[in-house]
């Protein structure tokens, strides 16, 4: 069994969508969630607000699971949030 600790990044608009998903979840314990900055390269996809500031608004969730609990997780919000835009990464937990 390994940990990691599982990040999604999200439109705020998306915040209480992916939030309502998270609580409903069972496998689920718990998240953390902060809004965040998010800086890059790909200003085609930034309004032109969010290029004059060199940045778009985001959320980030974090959870801690084990890793197949969290792969699994990250199935079911493809097939059950295929709009929301989520960026992810998963690291592990020592």
């Amino acid at each position: 069994m390994s940990d990691c600790l599982l990040s999604l990044i999200v439109a705020p608009e998306a915040e209480d969508a992916v939030a309502e998903w998270l609580l409903d979840d069972e496998t689920i314990p718990g998240f953390s969630s902060s809004p965040i900055a998010g800086h890059g390269s790909s200003e085609s996809s930034m309004t032109l607000a969010e290029q004059v500031a060199g940045r778009r608004q985001r959320v980030m969730f974090f959870t801690h699971l084990e890793q197949s609990v969290a792969e699994r997780v990250l199935e079911r919000l493809r097939e059950e949030l295929p709009g929301a835009d989520i960026h992810y990464w998963m690291v592990p937990v020592l």
